[in-house]
């Protein structure tokens, strides 16, 4: 019996648009303070880009009520996920909930529900140490997943403006998908 790659799939920054949300509700709530330009990113973590006096008014937005919720989707991201899936791989959404969890959780299901269907729910996995989940291949956007040297999975990155720099993962888009899991897995596209 031939077996099913399973293939695992960040959300935030992969399939829902983390930044552009980020950044609509910073420059309504603080006007006056700089924006940023999303296509000069240099750090994963979008506090970084920032000024260290903001980081708490940043984390306060990541914290409250609908931020999850309210992401839009990447784009091309669903449609890729479906068509996956119709595909044949296994596929499943893992995701890194924030330590402050108490919306951030939950509202990552719903976001799931709202946006691909009531029978993905079950195939979300909330971690925050994802190498320890089985998997072939995780398409992510973070180029240093802690402990990923003994994950079972190969990472495909998914490409943004602060991980071009990672040359040595294969990069991966929502337009590239196919062609970029048969190199990974080694297949007959």
């Amino acid at each position: 019996m031939k077996k099913v790659p399973i293939i695992l799939v960040d959300m935030d920054g992969v399939l829902a648009d983390f930044d552009r949300h980020f950044m609509v509700v910073w420059s309504a709530r603080y006007p006056d303070r700089p924006a940023l330009d999303q296509s000069r990113r240099t750090s994963f973590y979008i506090k970084d880009e920032f000024k260290s006096e903001y980081r708490q008014d940043i984390q306060s937005i990541f914290e409250e009520p609908g931020f999850y919720l309210d992401l839009p989707p990447v784009s091309g991201a669903v449609a890729a996920m479906q068509a996956m899936k119709r595909t044949g791989y296994d596929v499943w959404i893992c995701s890194s909930p924030k330590m402050n969890y108490r919306y951030c959780a939950p509202e990552k299901y719903q976001w799931v529900e709202r946006e691909l269907g009531t029978e993905w729910v079950e195939r979300v996995i909330l971690t925050r140490r994802k190498a320890m989940i089985q998997g072939d291949v995780l398409i992510d956007d973070q180029p240093d997943i802690p402990f990923s040297e003994t994950a079972s999975w190969k990472q495909a990155l998914f490409d943004a403006p602060y991980n071009r720099n990672h040359s040595s993962l294969p990069r991966i888009n929502w337009l590239n998908w196919k062609t970029v899991l048969c190199d990974v897995l080694a297949c007959v596209p």
